[in-house]
């Protein structure tokens, strides 16, 4: 079946696209920063190859970005209402009956410098390498109706939580403090849980899953979940602890003597 779309869903996306700009401009005193914000909006969802506040703003017909970077890094409006608002139009949109997860992973976005949040050289399966970039941790709803992000927190490494001169430059909010990714996701599903999100499953890597503590936080729930492990997590066996990859090595030899 050919890959089309048609006037009429155009103009539909078109309408819901503004339908969403208008529930969101509650968050936004200023008429010029709603419009900015429909802008934002409108540059993500564009064909720009790169979202940087330059074409972001090219594609919306600005001379210039500076409009884009006052709304994104000096405008007064609360991040966390929006961020709420939203997922509440996820799951009026997306949320299904049967089958739905609440996804838990993180991604790198690759920087030059050292001046931006959180930046440092360390791993990110952006590249599948280390490199200097951010890394964010991100809660996605799906179901069989579709998926969406609802969620955010940046991961701020122990350098940076520990580098007054540094956060103050960076504008890190004093309260921020070094939280480990697993301890990010659990935030963020605290908050999906407590806003009255259901999901049939959490699920997430073994990032996430080598850390009992997100496991314990979803039992104490009875929120089903799945978690993957490493060859270096431990799990119960009996009454012993054992090693993940030296259980892995006993059921592969037991496999090889049964063949």
């Amino acid at each position: 079946m050919p890959n089309t779309v048609d006037r009429k869903m155009l103009r539909s996306w078109s309408e819901e696209l503004e339908a969403l700009g208008e529930r969101l401009s509650v968050h936004f005193a200023r008429s010029e920063v709603r419009q900015r914000a429909n802008d934002y909006l409108r540059g993500l969802l564009s064909e720009a190859e790169r979202k940087n506040s330059w074409q972001l703003a090219e594609v919306a017909g600005n001379s210039t970005p500076y409009g884009l970077q006052h709304l994104l890094g000096r405008a007064n409006w609360d991040a966390d209402a929006v961020r709420d608002n939203l997922r509440e139009y996820v799951l009026q949109h997306l949320a299904g009956e049967e089958e739905s997860v609440l996804v838990v992973d993180e991604t790198g976005f690759i920087k030059k410098g050292d001046k931006s949040a959180g930046v440092k050289r360390q791993y990110t399966g952006t590249v599948g390498k280390r490199e200097n970039c951010q890394v964010g941790v991100f809660l996605a709803y799906a179901s069989e109706r579709g998926q969406a992000f609802i969620d955010r927190e940046l991961y701020l490494p122990e350098e940076w939580a520990e580098d007054k001169e540094r956060r103050q430059r960076a504008g890190v909010p004093e309260r921020v403090g070094m939280r480990t990714k697993p301890q990010l996701a659990k935030e963020m599903l605290r908050r999906a849980l407590q806003a009255g999100v259901k999901a049939e499953w959490v699920v997430a890597d073994s990032v996430y899953g080598d850390s009992r503590e997100l496991g314990m936080f979803l039992e104490e729930r009875e929120q089903p979940y799945v978690l993957a492990l490493s060859g270096k997590a431990y799990v119960w066996a009996g009454f012993y602890q054992h090693r993940v990859s030296t259980l892995l090595d006993v059921l592969r030899k037991g496999e090889l003597q049964c063949g």
